[in-house]
């Protein structure tokens, strides 16, 4: 088929990676223009505008896909069908119709619980027992469209959002070979999404990722696993900001925000969390011990919040 992509981040990849692996012609990728990054704050091109130069694809970043001269020109493009994975754009009716099978989205929840732009997120800081992708033929609600395919995948007591969104990217690449296969061959079926269970992951806010050591140790470990590897959840102690990546429930208790014991075991409003990995400011990310070699946080101090 005559594709066009449309993705930003590293999660994209893996599916425009799997549609090139499947003989689909990707005839133009879209994505977010290059923003600042690094110390210098030069532009940085996006993962997939990077994936997509290597492989010779024509990339177009537009701000906006409002205007009817760029919706045009998406429509000169004749393609068969459009693949959206994590783009960073709502796209119009006209672009959604432009394409002869219409627009097709890897979304990364079991629809219709966690629409929206942070389902990874929001899944595990919820204490979901599972979650999943479906492919959804797009329509111009966000996130409302028909579910054609779905797989699930279990959030362990490990899960992260960085190890969830690696492997829920290549379930959905996959999944998007198959939806596509199903169109050239006339055997798509698509269900509508019920109507009940509809929960929405808004963006991550980055205050909210201040830890609030008076939640419960379980909640908390939800927050700090669903935060990581990034914003990173944080707590601040003499005057530093200190991010929590890595975290294990104790079974113990004392005043909230207390460090009971080391390594770092801090108490929260019900029980208490054992901080497995920290990062300082510019620094690597390093075990409690190793923070505690240079950083001192006695036992006993009261941590903010």
């Amino acid at each position: 088929m005559k594709l066009v992509f449309m993705g930003t981040p590293d999660f994209s990849v893996s599916t425009l990676n799997a549609l090139l692996d499947a003989g689909h012609e990707v005839a133009c990728v879209y994505c977010q223009p290059p923003r600042p990054a690094g110390r210098g704050k030069a532009d940085r091109p996006s993962p997939v505008q990077v994936y997509a130069t290597e492989k010779g694809i024509e990339v177009r970043h537009p701000v906006s896909l409002k205007d009817n001269a760029e919706q045009q020109r998406f429509a000169d493009i004749g393609a068969d069908a459009a693949v959206v994975v994590a783009y960073g754009l709502i796209l119009p009716k006209a672009v959604l119709d432009a394409p002869d099978h219409g627009c097709f989205n890897v979304h990364a929840s079991l629809l219709p619980r966690w629409r929206g732009a942070a389902p990874i997120q929001r899944a595990i800081m919820a204490g979901d027992s599972e979650t999943g992708v479906c492919i959804m033929q797009m329509d111009v609600g966000l996130d409302t469209g028909d579910v054609i395919l779905s797989d699930s995948l279990a959030i362990t007591p490990q899960s992260t959002a960085g190890s969830l969104h690696d492997d829920l990217a290549v379930v959905g690449a996959s999944l998007m070979v198959t939806a596509l296969a199903q169109v050239q061959d006339g055997s798509m079926t698509v269900t509508p999404q019920p109507e009940e269970g509809v929960t929405y992951a808004s963006k991550i806010d980055k205050a909210e990722a201040e830890i609030n050591w008076s939640r419960t140790a379980a909640e908390l470990d939800c927050h700090i696993r669903g935060l990581a590897p990034f914003p990173g959840a944080w707590f601040s102690y003499a005057g530093e900001r200190i991010k929590v990546l890595g975290c294990t429930p104790a079974d113990q208790s004392g005043t909230v925000g207390k460090v009971l014991g080391h390594p770092l075991t801090i108490a929260c409003g019900d029980g208490a969390l054992r901080l497995d990995l920290v990062q300082r400011g510019g620094r690597k990310t390093m075990s409690a011990e190793d923070l505690l070699r240079g950083f001192s946080i006695p036992v006993g101090a009261e941590l903010a919040r």
